[in-house]
């Protein structure tokens, strides 16, 4: 038993308990350990309580029953959080996960998505009527916590950022109101949940504009040695140079996992994987795509029609839940020669089979809004590096955080300074990196929406004292 846990009585917590249409998990009962698990094995906290809520209802029942006993509050989404911040020790964990509605309007091209919704459960509806929205590259990915810190994945080049495609959301606030904002509804709210994260109150039902997308799209991998690394990734930048909104290619360097697309003697040795996205027409696309197919002496070469929800879940295997993670994260303007020499350099010693060295394309339609059009600040972005770095022993913990930590260090000069808020793996990180130019305004935002940042287990922007 917690030590807030026995701050509130039996008899206050069989009232909530009744105001629930879900349910209350407490410590001792079946299921709260499950409850409580997220998606990186690093994070063990013990909430005070669970609520998995079943509605709004039951969401702004739990936001009131939190201040009136003084506990803290944590969001729980899809858990994928890689700071895991959707837990915390004697908190009341707000658990959105039995949240699931998913509602496609075809003839408007939209899509209402409850908070407990994750990537591929959307990808399944939308994906009837051949539709679509831009969200990430892990398809067990919760849709919230993406949306709230700005959201980007292989459509992003062609249609933006998820939160670029964000119509409006409902929002518990702190005051325990339901409020709908838009562009033309609370307009300050809805600048803020676009980038801002979970500060400003919880969301409970995301509308997202849709696009025309599959179901099959040309795609695939690219596999060459490591040995080729620095050779391919200079023809690679000068391919990305000039390559259409339509045409998105991404980098991993790490130990070959046994994919069917790679040949087997291959598996477990260091390779470098070209994963390369056309969202156009698939003719069009095979003549976009075949000079980065024609780059060196490729091991395997997989690009090819495929399901646009099988691609998005191609590399799911590779990020399981229940691993230790640490990531670090660098945004960059342009792929240089030295960062070329340090993807080589820090390739040589990745600490584990599992760790990989990631590098996203962005630029395009992200890239085409200003910086002050939403929360999300990071509109310089060409390339973005995120190193997932994975293990599964404790005690390999050091050696991999500080892998992680040296090439981030070694990869500053290059980059500019931001960084991805959902990728920050701290508990507290650096907000200004996150928020940049941007969190001024939303200090404002919280100020108004929530003076005593009741919902501060997150990436927290801190109300002005």
């Amino acid at each position: 038993m917690s030590l807030k846990t026995s701050t509130v009585g039996d008899e206050a917590l069989d009232e909530f308990s009744g105001t629930l249409r879900g349910s209350l998990v407490q410590p001792d009962d079946q299921g709260y350990d499950e409850a409580r698990t997220v998606w990186n094995a690093m994070i063990d906290k013990h909430p005070a309580f669970i609520v998995q809520c079943a509605g709004a209802a039951d969401v702004i029942s739990a936001v009131a029953f939190a201040k009136e006993h003084d506990l803290s509050i944590s969001v729980k989404g899809g858990g994928h959080n890689i700071a895991g911040r959707a837990v915390e020790d004697d908190a009341l964990l707000i658990d959105l996960s039995p949240m699931k509605s998913v509602r496609v309007d075809p003839d408007a091209k939209t899509a209402r998505v409850e908070p407990g919704v994750v990537l591929n459960e959307l990808d399944h509806e939308t994906q009837a009527f051949g539709l679509a929205t831009p969200v990430g590259y892990n398809s067990t990915t919760g849709v919230a916590g993406l949306t709230l810190g700005g959201g980007w994945g292989w459509l992003s080049r062609k249609h933006g950022l998820t939160v670029d495609n964000l119509l409006s959301a409902d929002v518990v606030t702190a005051d325990g109101e339901l409020v709908h904002t838009s562009e033309t509804q609370n307009e300050d709210l809805f600048w803020g949940i676009r980038g801002g994260g979970g500060n400003f109150g919880i969301v409970t039902s995301f509308e997202f504009e849709l696009h025309g997308v599959g179901p099959t799209v040309l795609s695939g991998p690219i596999v060459h040695s490591f040995e080729d690394t620095a050779a391919v990734l200079s023809e690679y930048r000068e391919f990305t140079a000039d390559a259409p909104d339509d045409a998105v290619v991404w980098f991993v360097i790490r130990h070959a996992p046994p994919l069917p697309s790679i040949p087997e003697e291959w598996h477990g040795r260091k390779v470098l994987i070209l994963a390369a996205f056309y969202a156009g027409e698939m003719s069009e696309g095979e003549e976009i795509l075949q000079p980065l197919r024609d780059i060196g002496d490729p091991i395997a070469d997989a690009v090819g029609p495929h399901p646009y929800a099988g691609w998005q879940g191609a590399f799911d295997g590779l990020a399981p839940a229940g691993n230790r993670n640490y990531w670090k994260s660098h945004n960059f303007v342009e792929m240089t020669d030295g960062m070329i020499e340090t993807f080589v350099e820090f390739g040589e010693t990745i600490p584990s089979e599992l760790t990989e060295i990631a590098c996203a394309q962005l630029g395009g339609a992200v890239n085409d809004r200003p910086v002050e059009a939403t929360a999300y600040p990071h509109r310089d972005a060409e390339f973005v590096m995120n190193l997932h770095t994975q293990w599964e022993a404790p005690e390999q913990d050091e050696e991999c955080i500080a892998w992680a930590r040296d090439m981030h260090e070694a990869m500053t000069p290059h980059a500019t300074g931001g960084v991805y808020a959902n990728f920050v793996p701290e508990e507290v990180g650096d907000q200004q990196a996150a928020y940049r130019e941007n969190y001024d305004r939303l200090v404002e935002v919280k100020n108004k929406w929530d003076p005593e940042n009741l919902f501060r287990l997150n990436h927290n922007v801190e109300p002005t004292e």
